[in-house]
């Protein structure tokens, strides 16, 4: 077997979108209400089960119909913005355009990670048949951190240090697997999710 090369142009897109909230304060309502709620917050699923070897987190998981309930107005407020952001990603993508005319949130969830806590395990966020809806992933750093926490695009040797209201939308897919780094210091807030094709 003979490996080709195909020719490169010189165009190397990663297909990762980054923004910022503003105002950052919608960041601070949203680590706030994670605090308030601290009897929703269990330890962090990966594939179905907690597993600290894989996952180390403690999260919230809300799903859509919950956005209706009161008290949960800031979740609304937060996906007004991240709504401006996937609208602005599939322009600078015009195949996607067509590629569906309707997309929808599933589960999300908000994270918390404390010093030496983080997801370890190299993942994709579409990996088998119960997750081939997902179309991209969204993340939003809620806070600074200064020390470790950072998100690692290994096919890229990309590393994206987590500020405040920086939000990346990114594809689901194996193309884009990725961990976190270790947390050195201090907390680690994100809210994260995915984009799915609408059923």
């Amino acid at each position: 077997m003979k490996r080709v090369i195909i020719k490169q142009s010189g165009l190397n897109p990663n297909f990762i979108g980054a923004w910022m909230i503003e105002p950052s304060s919608l960041c601070d309502e949203l680590v706030k209400y994670f605090e308030l709620n601290i009897g929703r917050q269990k330890k962090g699923v990966a594939g179905g089960a907690v597993n600290t070897e894989i996952k180390d987190s403690l999260d919230i998981t809300i799903r859509p119909k919950e956005l209706t309930f009161k008290g949960n107005e800031i979740l609304n407020e937060y996906f007004k913005v991240l709504f401006e952001f996937h609208k602005d990603y599939i322009c600078q993508w015009p195949f996607l355009k067509n590629l569906s005319k309707k997309y929808e949130i599933g589960s999300f969830n908000l994270q918390k990670y404390n010093p030496g806590q983080h997801f370890k395990k190299i993942h994709t966020e579409r990996s088998s048949l119960e997750t081939l809806h997902r179309v991209f992933a969204f993340m939003t750093y809620l806070n600074d951190v200064e020390e470790g926490g950072s998100t690692y695009f290994n096919h890229f040797d990309l590393e994206i240090k987590p500020k405040k209201g920086l939000t990346l939308i990114w594809p689901a897919e194996w193309t884009h697997a990725h961990r976190g780094n270790v947390l050195e210091s201090g907390s680690k807030y994100i809210i994260t999710g995915w984009i799915d094709f609408a059923t």
